[in-house]
């Protein structure tokens, strides 16, 4: 008996309140106009920035270590020296082939000077053709002799430059494995030199995606760290790992900057996750995301103003149940429920009830709500 009196009080005051909200003063509430447009289908993928230079520096010459001029985390230019081998042998080297130069020079000017009187005493009859003959073969040997000199000379010079170990490219010292005073090899491991200023990212993708995937195409980055920017695609390799069936997919980050247009602070090795904004040739209705409200019982429903509604006008909202599809960009497609020039509540659809009167108002800006409803 109480229960059954219970039940019919709660009923007359439900009844009560919902009628006192249909006679309640019209709400205002921000609204849309569907509008049919091309749809985006987003791909999300992850991967890593990588630097697009990164080298483990060595030696091309022997030597003891005489001098180190960088150190972890160093940023150096172009050209800079790193390091020095002593290269006191090798100078002593390169000074004994110039004396040798000096004397074959000597030589040679010798010889010339000596063909050149026997030459004048052909004519004379004083001398056989065959004693100028020898000694102009003299001449060539030596001039060969000293052009050999000259080009030891050259390699010992070179030689004596790569006793310093310079920087390729501007960059920071992210590793150094030697000291003081150690001897090295070519091909010895000295530093590890990262270019830090232009970074990519680099992302797996599934394979079934590569046709579609442009020059021109956007992509959405987010970092650990919160950061998000846009930037576009670079290079995109044509070659698929048979292990995953991805391609790898490749994103310039030299110029990226935030959504405050601030540079991003970005750091080789550090993970990234993106969604690719791949556009269709498809067409469909497509409303902002906070027109849509889901339910814990499977339901989706967008609200909408009644037929021939109008801006700044008291009119009737319903709920109506929809199906959707791709979502992008902060927008949802729409598949059935809905037609393109249907006014959609984007903004106090929380609490509205079937018939309500309402004012609409052009939505300015939509904010992004949870779609745990």
């Amino acid at each position: 008996m109480w229960f059954t009196r219970f039940l019919a009080i709660a009923l007359a005051v439900s009844h009560s309140a919902h009628a006192a909200d249909k006679t309640a003063a019209p709400i205002a509430v921000e609204a849309v106009v569907a509008l049919e447009q091309p749809l985006v289908e987003e791909v999300p993928v992850t991967g890593t920035i990588n630097p697009l230079r990164q080298a483990l520096l060595s030696a091309e010459v022997a030597g003891l270590i005489q001098a180190i001029h960088a150190d972890i985390g160093d940023k150096v230019e172009k050209g800079a020296p790193l390091l020095d081998l002593d290269p006191e042998l090798r100078s002593i080297s390169r000074d004994a082939a110039l004396a040798e130069v000096a004397r074959v020079r000597e030589t040679v000017a010798d010889s010339r000077r000596r063909l050149a009187e026997l030459e004048r005493l052909v004519g004379d009859d004083h001398v056989a053709e065959t004693e100028v003959e020898n000694l102009a073969s003299e001449v060539r040997e030596r001039s060969a002799q000293l052009q050999a000199a000259q080009v030891e000379t050259e390699r010992l010079s070179a030689l004596l430059r790569r006793h310093q170990v310079a920087a390729p490219f501007s960059g920071t010292v992210s590793l150094r494995e030697v000291d003081l005073g150690e001897w090295v090899e070519p091909g010895t491991a000295l530093f590890e030199l990262v270019d830090t200023d232009s970074l990519r990212a680099d992302f797996q993708v599934p394979q079934r995606y590569y046709s579609r995937i442009r020059p021109q195409t956007e992509t959405r980055i987010k970092l650990d760290s919160g950061e998000s920017f846009t930037t576009r695609v670079e290079h995109k390799i044509p070659v698929s790992r048979s292990g995953s069936r991805t391609f790898l997919l490749r994103t310039l980050l030299s110029s990226a900057v935030d959504s405050s247009g601030q540079r991003t602070q970005l750091i080789p090795g550090m993970s990234a996750s993106a969604v690719l904004q791949l556009k269709s040739d498809q067409q469909g209705i497509a409303v902002p995301r906070d027109a849509v409200l889901r339910y814990p019982d499977g339901r989706i429903t967008v609200w909408v103003a009644a037929p021939g509604s109008q801006w700044d006008k008291v009119t009737a909202v319903n709920e109506q149940l929809v199906t959707t599809g791709l979502s992008f960009n902060g927008m949802i497609e729409i598949k059935t429920g809905i037609e393109a020039g249907q006014r959609v509540i984007v903004r106090g659809n929380e609490s509205l009830q079937a018939g309500q009167k309402v004012v609409l108002k052009h939505a300015v800006t939509v904010n992004r709500r949870s779609e745990g409803h």
